[in-house]
């Protein structure tokens, strides 16, 4: 698929996200190795509209780390459920943050480190209920369906990665376009 990669700074120019702190550039149609992959972000459709999740630090898109010995279809299914209530319908990858940490030791034993990749994919979704929230993870207190200019302007507000996260839905967005566009 053809992205003019200059609409998207957020996503196609190396960054240092503070949250790990790492080094991250997305690289589009890359399926890492398994061993390599230690988070995944998939950004959650319903029809033409657009799912955010509402943490304590704001507004964000459905993903985090795998668990030992878990795939990251298998991840992505699980954070659907406990961040947005919500199942799988269809899956696309989109590509993966190739990252390098900065820190001095794995984020947790099982993951991948210094380098490792962060999975980015979208798809339909259907909310089936209220988000799982376990003990222990993050808490979510908000799940939203919105248009992607709504969702993309709540991300923006988010600190560190809110216009990255802007910038992912907006990526997505395109290539669910070209990928409508194609099927007629």
């Amino acid at each position: 698929m053809n992205i003019d990669k200059s609409l998207f700074p957020e996503l196609f120019e190396e960054r240092v996200l503070p949250w790990g702190p790492i080094r991250a550039i997305l690289e589009m149609g890359v399926t890492p190795p398994d061993k390599l992959i230690s988070n995944v972000n998939f950004v959650p459709c319903v029809n033409d509209k657009w799912v955010i999740v509402k943490h304590e630090n704001g507004w964000c898109i459905v993903g985090g780390t795998l668990e030992p010995g878990e795939g990251y279809l298998d991840a992505i299914k699980r954070e659907l459920m406990e961040e947005a209530g919500a199942v799988l319908k269809t899956f696309y990858l989109v590509g993966a943050w190739h990252c390098h940490s900065l820190a001095d030791k794995p984020y947790r034993p099982h993951l991948p480190w210094p380098e490792f990749y962060r999975l980015l994919a979208y798809g339909e979704v259907e909310i089936s209920g209220k988000p799982t929230n376990p003990k222990g993870a993050e808490q979510v207190s908000e799940v939203a369906v919105l248009s992607l200019e709504e969702a993309c302007r709540r991300l923006e507000t988010k600190e560190d990665d809110g216009k990255q996260l802007a910038d992912s839905y907006r990526l997505v967005a395109a290539l669910k376009a070209q990928r409508a566009e194609k099927s007629r």
